[in-house]
């Protein structure tokens, strides 16, 4: 779990999501799927709002980015 307001991983103290939780996402969520970009989009709002002076580009990135692209 994250811990807002610095967005840090409960588990390492890392930057949220972690290497770990990442990992640990996409099996909850069955892969790359369009529920997990929807909370991690959830995420990342609360995240901006929490710190204001987080960079947009950065926090997108940090949130989203790491995400497997869908092949079509």
């Amino acid at each position: 779990m994250p811990q807002p307001p610095g967005w840090t991983c409960t588990g390492c103290g890392a930057e949220w999501p972690c290497a770990t939780k990442q990992s640990q996402l996409l099996a909850e969520f069955g892969g790359a799927s369009a529920g997990l970009a929807v909370y991690l989009g959830s995420c990342l709002v609360a995240a901006v709002q929490d710190l204001p002076t987080l960079p947009l580009a950065g926090a997108r990135n940090r949130f989203l980015g790491w995400l497997p692209r869908s092949r079509i």
